[in-house]
């Protein structure tokens, strides 16, 4: 056995981990952790500013960043981020796909939904991770050490809801990912893995009360917090860092002996066999 002075299994000290949508919610606390973990982050998302706030956020923890404004619907601009990666620091080891978009519940309805609507929904979450997950294994497979991926789903892909349908879908797209990657990955010592959340509140469910002048109804959205979380047997909704933690977790050597797993930090909204 390995001895506990010499197995730190959370940490991330000297590897390098890349993180779409780390501008904001989910993508920016899965970034900080890592980065607080002992990691070198590269931060990818299409909002700049929002770029510089989390690299501001990521100084403290002292290890190196550096952020790549690119659009995950773009093969090219996902290959280059990951280039910049290799590149900047010389190896890649972590890949956490995060970003992610979903539809105003108004217009979510399997009847309602445009073409455009679908098309913009395959593009980032389905179109997005599947780059991701290519120029990573890509590099994973011949660097002689393997790696870990990290795709966000979500609790969707267990509970069917109206208005939800094609977010759904396109989420229980990367489950599929998930898995045939992890086959196709395993050899070269890839780790491929998703993270399934529950409802938390982030920009991007805040648009469950986006008025159409783009502005948030507080009072609605506080609503929706207190329903999602009496479908919880733990009474809450969640945190970013609830969702960080299983994201460290499936990046570190913790997980060394985990692909093509799910996991589900739901509140136990979903309890799936």
């Amino acid at each position: 056995m390995t001895s506990s002075a010499s197995f730190q299994p959370w940490s991330l000290a000297g590897r390098v981990a890349l993180v779409t949508g780390a501008a904001s919610g989910i993508g920016r606390g899965s970034a900080d952790l890592l980065a607080w973990a002992g990691a070198d982050v590269v931060l990818v998302d299409v909002d700049e500013t929002g770029l510089k706030e989390t690299a501001a956020d990521l100084a403290g923890h002292g290890g190196r960043t550096a952020e790549v404004a690119a659009d995950v619907r773009s093969r090219e601009q996902v290959d280059a981020a990951v280039r910049r990666a290799v590149d900047e620091f010389g190896r890649l080891d972590v890949v956490a796909n995060v970003a992610g978009i979903t539809l105003p519940a108004m217009r979510g309805r399997i009847v309602d939904t445009t073409e455009d609507d679908l098309d913009a929904l395959i593009a980032v979450n389905v179109k997005g991770v599947f780059w991701g997950m290519q120029a990573a294994m890509r590099v994973m497979e011949g660097n002689g050490r393997g790696g870990s991926i990290v795709n966000i789903t979500s609790t969707a892909i267990d509970t069917p809801l109206p208005g939800i349908g094609v977010y759904a879908m396109t989420k229980a797209a990367i489950v599929m990912l998930t898995r045939t990657g992890a086959c196709e990955g395993g050899p070269a010592g890839i780790r491929v893995n998703a993270v399934a959340p529950g409802f938390v509140p982030t920009s991007m469910t805040a648009g469950h009360a986006r008025q159409p002048d783009g502005t948030i109804d507080e009072e609605e959205m506080e609503a929706v917090n207190v329903e999602m979380a009496r479908l919880s047997p733990l009474a809450r909704v969640g945190t970013v860092d609830d969702v960080a933690q299983c994201v460290l977790y499936l990046a570190s050597d913790a997980a060394r002996f985990m692909t093509g797993q799910i996991l589900r930090p739901n509140g136990g909204v979903s309890m799936p066999w």
